[in-house]
């Protein structure tokens, strides 16, 4: 396992990166007609702080690994694509206060590009086999799907609280937000686990696999039980309290929600850290 495989703090920090990117994905589903500007300013200026989180902290992991031992496995064009990222979805971020539409959606639409490319750059560091495998598909689309989740949830959340400021706001952008919400934790479930069988008959996969069957069996189901499954029970729930319909309440499970993700998604990265596996 290489220098950067074990390194604690690296596996972690893409927490903040998934959630950057997860975040601005989600923030295309509440239909923008509807809402009021303040909601995509708020919610798109807490996911530029995510980005900024992880570029910042990824450069000075970048820095100390020169320090420490005159190289790291952080390659210039990745930190280059993180800080394109940041960089348009900031410009994005900003196009919120002006009336210029097309603006608005060439930045959204860039930083959107550059995350996902950003994101599966990073993940890709991660692989054990080589380019023409199945790992080079599957590694990018773990974290994505990840991040896809943690941004849903995210998002659902701050869409519950706007409704405490427009009182009159329709239900459907709720509605929309969390079938979004469910579908994306329900493919980051499938990914999940396609990654563990088609991973387990690979030849490097293979016994990355059998060291988490046998040294970490407690740990891979705390990650499925506290992660997209409990999710998908609070995801019922939560449906549920929007047929009465009681928005408050459906706030209430989002923010259980988004401990269940978090909980899933950090598990997922220790996992990494101890095995390699995008779990």
């Amino acid at each position: 396992m290489s220098d950067f495989r074990s390194d604690f703090s690296a596996c972690f920090l893409l927490v903040f990166g998934q959630l950057a990117v997860g975040g601005l994905a989600a923030l295309a589903v509440p239909p923008f007609s509807v809402l009021e500007r303040g909601f995509y300013k708020s919610s798109a200026g807490v996911f530029v702080g995510c980005a900024v989180l992880y570029l910042g902290g990824t450069v000075d992991l970048a820095l100390r690994d020169l320090a420490l031992r005159g190289r790291t496995p952080i390659g210039r064009g990745e930190i280059a694509l993180w800080s394109a990222f940041t960089i348009a979805q900031a410009a994005y971020l900003a196009s919120l206060w002006g009336e210029v539409a097309r603006r608005r959606a060439r930045t959204f639409s860039l930083a959107l590009l550059l995350g996902l490319v950003a994101l599966s750059v990073s993940a890709s560091r991660y692989r054990m086999e080589p380019l023409l495998s199945p790992a080079t598909v599957l590694y990018p689309l773990a974290f994505v799907t990840g991040a896809l989740a943690l941004g849903a949830v995210a998002t659902g959340m701050l869409l519950g609280h706007w409704y405490l400021i427009d009182l009159g706001l329709s239900l459907e952008p709720m509605r929309r937000l969390f079938r979004y919400f469910v579908t994306v934790v329900v493919a980051h479930l499938g990914v999940l686990t396609v990654t563990i069988l088609v991973m387990a008959l690979a030849p490097g996969g293979a016994v990355a696999v059998g060291m988490l069957w046998r040294d970490h069996a407690l740990l891979l189901a705390a990650r499925f039980v506290l992660g997209p499954l409990a999710v998908l029970g609070v995801g019922f729930m939560i449906h549920r309290t929007l047929e009465i319909p009681q928005t408050m309440a459906a706030t209430g499970l989002f923010y259980i929600a988004i401990l269940f993700v978090l909980v899933g998604e950090l598990l997922g990265r220790l996992i990494l850290f101890r095995t390699s596996l995008p779990l």
